[in-house]
């Protein structure tokens, strides 16, 4: 069946960027960020903010509604 594909860990594949990059960045741990990226957790907006931030390093015009449904 296969690892869902969330927007996010799309992004994550087309930059060539972790996961363990990510939560590093967002301050996250590493099993919330791959459960976030699998579709296995849903964020709460504080979460939401930090992973943007991070995001939003590499892409200043990066948008919420770009990696999540929210």
């Amino acid at each position: 069946m296969g690892v869902k594909k969330t927007k996010l860990n799309k992004w994550l594949m087309k930059e060539g960027r972790s996961q363990a990059w990510l939560a590093k960045n967002s301050n996250i741990s590493r099993t919330a960020m791959n459960q976030i990226c699998t579709g296995k957790r849903e964020p709460n907006m504080s979460t939401v903010k930090r992973i943007m931030s991070a995001i939003r390093k590499v892409n200043k015009d990066a948008k919420v509604d770009d990696f999540f449904d929210i």
